[in-house]
């Protein structure tokens, strides 16, 4: 067997997730970016066996740009060539940026160091329809400096190590919730002209909780309308608790940028 490690991007809109919802690919009932990429395997290997398997496993409509997978075939192909066939075949909202000779000792979500999610989100009266599915859109006037200071200082608060219990979605096949990050901040987004007034949550982490970015924006999101305080977000970090403090963030504004890997 042959293993290439790739670097892939999609838009997530018309995406049921990564992860493939049936073992066999080819009569999924909804899509998924996994299943996708494994039917266009199919038609280059010739229907042998083939494999690939991802680094992070998004969320129906999550959008990335730096997922990182292992290709796994049964003869071998270069991999300019197995790039070149994979966009080939693959519809225009997935791509295949990078692919590289691999071992069959790597295992992609064991061996990253760092993962780097962006949340997109647009401030004004109407939404923009140019963002309108890859940022979420937050129907205020402006983004005063009052309120991205409360926000920086919120996202203050998430950085370190701590259990994140509070801000995830349960999941059985995890062995603690405590979480490590590394960065997190508020930053505007320069995508003038189509775009104004568009900002952005850079967090980066050793790794996350299964809807923990999405619960930790929508706790943001609340604090910005005044509906928590500082204080509400220091408690649900201090203490578990089974009630969310706010509702997760749509997917659609929730990007994967870049997952560190050993050299």
């Amino acid at each position: 067997m042959y293993c290439y490690h790739v670097t892939i991007a999609y838009k997530g809109t018309h995406y049921f997730g990564w992860q493939a919802q049936s073992t066999d690919t080819l009569y999924e009932e909804k899509p998924t970016v996994e299943g996708t990429i494994q039917n266009a395997l199919r038609k280059i290997t010739n229907y042998q066996p083939c494999t690939i398997a991802a680094a992070s496993r998004t969320d129906a409509g999550v959008h990335a740009q730096g997922q990182r997978a292992k290709i796994t075939i049964a003869d071998e192909i270069r991999p300019e060539h197995l790039l070149l066939g994979l966009n080939s075949l693959l519809p225009v909202d997935i791509r295949i940026l990078e692919c590289l000779p691999s071992t069959k000792d790597y295992q992609p979500n064991r061996s990253s160091i760092s993962k780097e999610y962006h949340y997109y989100f647009t401030v004004s009266p109407v939404d923009n329809v140019a963002t309108s599915d890859i940022a979420l859109h937050l129907p205020l006037n402006n983004m005063s400096p009052n309120k991205l200071a409360l926000l920086r200082t919120a996202c203050q608060l998430f950085i370190g190590k701590h259990d994140f219990y509070s801000f995830s979605s349960r999941d059985k096949n995890i062995s603690t919730s405590v979480r490590d990050i590394f960065y997190c901040d508020i930053h505007q987004a320069n995508f003038s002209p189509l775009a104004n007034n568009m900002y952005y949550l850079k967090i980066i982490g050793d790794g996350f909780l299964k809807h923990m970015i999405r619960y930790l924006m929508g706790t943001l999101l609340d604090l910005v309308r005044d509906r928590i305080s500082l204080d509400d977000i220091s408690l649900y970090l201090q203490q578990r608790q089974e009630n969310k403090l706010s509702p997760k963030a749509k997917a659609k504004g929730l990007h994967l940028i870049h997952i560190e890997v050993p050299e």
